[in-house]
């Protein structure tokens, strides 16, 4: 399967049901009373964490998800039946956010689920509405129609441990070397082309999860070479582990070029523990080695672990595994205090769902706000009870108030949001 790490898709959650009109129809009972029952409110989109999945790749051809729509009411006060929840299984560490920035959901633990998509709530039918001055209501209620956008998926790998390093410096001999996975290793740079992840076991009690991210070149930030599309990856990972091929000339050079291009894609990855494994010592001399490592030693912080290890032989991998460890657990353990606030609470009134606007275009007159709309999204414009319901609603509201100051006439069109018009 291919990796695939960025996907748009388009989500529809289930659209309500339709309440129900209808009346009591017996044998010898002359007039029966209203019995029409609520529809059954849509299915939602939920977004679900799985470890058993890594990749967006599933979402490649299937661009769009559709929750199931509830079902109509019934006679005799029938709830219609709700329509079923989809479940769409996601990675650990996808992000998803809407065409306006807003993030939907924020997936980081394995199992986790979040609504990305409400269903419409159903139609009450017309046995809802019965009361002492309108004992044969004529009318129901539609459905809503659910939630539908267009949702941008984005996976950020959740791993321990983040390799980077320049094209060739040994990441991927030394992930499969430490675990079970299994990437490609050839003597070319870029023979990593996606990200690849492992479990690495340390002992019986600890094991950290590798992510080996392609190789960095100067301008990765940019977007040159491979690196630019997977630098995301790193973002999330406790520590970093930067691999430098021991056969560079300039060690120091190679250190800086990876360095600067995590701080030109985000500032704070500099700041991210650190640990320097310089690879491939095997075959060079011991006065070469420590030559290099004095190089790195002269411009790394002084709290950064540097260690020597040859990923092919083994030479110094066990120690430095155990490092890494120290500090992952170490970082892992770092968790920001809580700070009691014992200040007073300041109440503010942020709920705005009442409030609305009018517009006017020509001898239309243009209603908007959250609750009318959901009032006119649920109203039958073919009932004329219906519509003098609504009527009501939007008297009680005030809209009616507006509509009269802003010099509506008899025979003008209200038209709340993109609902059909009606005559004032």
């Amino acid at each position: 399967m291919s990796f695939v790490d960025k996907v748009t898709i388009n989500v529809s959650a289930g659209q309500g049901g339709n309440g129900k009109l209808s009346f009591r129809r017996e044998k010898f009972i002359a007039k029966g009373g209203p019995d029409g029952g609520d529809g059954g409110d849509g299915g939602d989109v939920i977004l679900r964490s799985s470890r058993n999945q890594n990749t967006l790749a599933a979402f490649r051809y299937q661009k769009e998800v559709r929750a199931e729509p509830g079902q109509p009411g019934g006679q005799s006060r029938k709830h219609g039946k709700r329509g079923k929840n989809l479940y769409v299984d996601v990675p650990v560490g996808t992000i998803a956010t809407k065409a306006d920035g807003s993030v939907v959901a924020d997936l980081v633990e394995d199992g986790a689920e979040t609504i990305a998509a409400h269903g419409g709530h159903g139609g009450f039918g017309n046995a809802h509405f019965v009361s002492s001055r309108r004992q044969a209501p004529k009318f129901a209620e539609k459905g809503e129609p659910g939630e539908e956008f267009e949702l941008h998926v984005e996976l950020k790998m959740i791993a321990d441990v983040g390799l980077v390093g320049l094209p060739n410096a040994g990441k991927s001999t030394l992930l499969s070397k430490i675990s079970n996975a299994r990437p490609e290793i050839a003597d070319y740079p870029f023979t990593t082309l996606t990200p690849n992840l492992g479990v690495v076991d340390i002992d019986k009690q600890t094991s950290m999860l590798f992510a080996d991210i392609p190789g960095l070149i100067a301008g990765a930030a940019k977007g040159r070479g491979l690196g630019h599309d997977f630098l995301r990856h790193i973002e999330r990972t406790a520590v970093i582990v930067h691999l430098i091929d021991a056969y560079n000339e300039d060690v120091a050079a190679a250190y800086t070029i990876v360095r600067t291009e995590l701080q030109a894609y985000q500032p704070e990855l500099t700041e991210r523990p650190e640990i320097i494994a310089l690879n491939k010592v095997e075959g060079l001399d011991e006065e070469i080695v420590n030559d290099h490592l004095r190089q790195l030693r002269r411009i790394v912080p002084k709290s950064t672990k540097i260690c020597a290890i040859s990923a092919q032989s083994g030479f110094g991998v066990q120690p430095f595994l155990f490092t890494v460890a120290k500090q992952v657990k170490a970082v892992r353990a770092q968790t920001p205090a809580v700070v009691e606030d014992h200040s007073v609470p300041v109440l503010k009134l942020t709920d705005t769902s009442d409030a609305f606007t009018i517009t006017r275009e020509g001898d239309t007159f243009i209603v908007r706000g959250q609750r009318i709309e959901q009032f006119a999204r649920r109203t039958d414009f073919n009932s004329e009870e219906g519509l003098q319901r609504l009527r009501d609603i939007m008297r009680r509201a005030g809209i009616i108030h507006e509509l009269k100051r802003m010099g509506i006439e008899a025979g003008q069109t209200i038209r709340i949001a993109d609902t059909a018009g009606m005559q004032y």
